[in-house]
């Protein structure tokens, strides 16, 4: 090649590796933005949002196997994908007690977007008590205030909420795909509205509304239906009631004629199915979506409902 030429390809290249390194916007355009969902309730609703939105990638974080993560410890892992994340999607109200400073040191720059940002009519967790609209939340605990009841999912009408703050929150993180984002949470936020309309209206024709649950986690589902959860097994998740609270709770359950008891398939059910044939009630399992399959279809959590539909009907009958 003449050196003529050559000089001209030599400045050529230079001129690109220039352009190259003076335009950083149009990297970061190409890049992928990494979004984490710390449980399955809110991983399912930010698939769901995220459907269609090109240069973005949805992972979960703790195991789809697993139920509400009031226990859970951090791992290696979990650090891992938290240092690889741009994104945080978190249930929030106290619901991942597991994060906190060891999130920040793993990833400063990470962006946390909470799905129950901006909610409304938030119940108190707590024993004992009635929330404003005169629903019984009880159990045989001291009846002390726990804090807020973090289990929104719960409630299709709370999850059409945070859906669409989870759209907010992502379309605040990554603009680009904001217009796609909402359009989602729109579409999303319908179809479960429309499942919370059919569930209070099964609730209105449900001829026993009063329940006992297994702990906190059916409270908005209950408010929505107009049914009353007149006990609860478990104050705190995962720790079952004494012997004497056994027969407290028994003792409730006669008095307030509750029509069935319900378990979670997040925990064992031998405690509360021996409360409920003590107390002469009928013992069923209600499923309120906190974990499922690995590769769940993205109308997983309608399924599940439509199913506690059915399990509601037939143990509370109907009129």
């Amino acid at each position: 090649m003449p050196p003529t030429n050559r000089k001209f390809f030599l400045l050529m290249a230079v001129c690109c590796l220039l352009l190259t390194l003076h335009r950083p916007s149009a990297w970061a355009a190409e890049q992928t933005v990494r979004i984490l969902a710390t449980t399955f309730p809110v991983y399912q609703i930010a698939r769901n949002i995220g459907q269609g939105v090109e240069g973005i990638d949805i992972d979960l974080m703790i195991p789809a196997a697993m139920g509400c993560p009031h226990d859970y410890a951090l791992t290696p892992q979990d650090m891992r994908k938290l240092a690889a994340a741009d994104v945080l999607v978190v249930n929030g109200l106290g619901l991942e007690e597991f994060l906190g400073a060891p999130v920040q040191k793993a990833n400063p720059r990470l962006k946390i977007v909470d799905s129950s940002q901006g909610i409304a009519r938030i119940l108190a967790y707590a024993a004992g008590e009635h929330d404003e609209d005169g629903h019984g939340h009880k159990s045989a605990g001291d009846g002390h205030d726990h804090g807020p009841n973090p289990h929104l999912f719960a409630s299709p009408r709370m999850a059409a909420l945070q859906a669409a703050a989870i759209a907010r929150g992502l379309a605040e993180a990554h603009p680009a795909g904001a217009a796609r984002y909402a359009a989602n949470a729109q579409a999303y936020g319908q179809r479960l509205n429309r499942l919370a309309d059919d569930m209070a209206a099964l609730g209105g024709r449900l001829a026993n509304k009063r329940i006992v649950t297994q702990h906190g986690v059916f409270d908005y589902l209950a408010r929505d239906m107009g049914l009353e959860v007149v006990a609860v097994v478990q104050d705190h998740a995962g720790q079952n009631p004494a012997a004497a609270e056994m027969l407290a709770l028994v003792a409730a359950i006669r008095a307030k004629r509750a029509g069935a008891l319900f378990t979670e398939p997040q925990y064992p059910e031998a405690v509360g199915a021996a409360i409920a044939r003590e107390a002469g009630i009928v013992a069923a399992r209600l499923d309120p979506v906190a974990n499922g399959p690995e590769q769940a279809p993205l109308d997983y959590y309608e399924q599940v409902m439509r199913r506690n539909m059915t399990i509601l009907e037939q143990t509370l009958g109907s009129r």
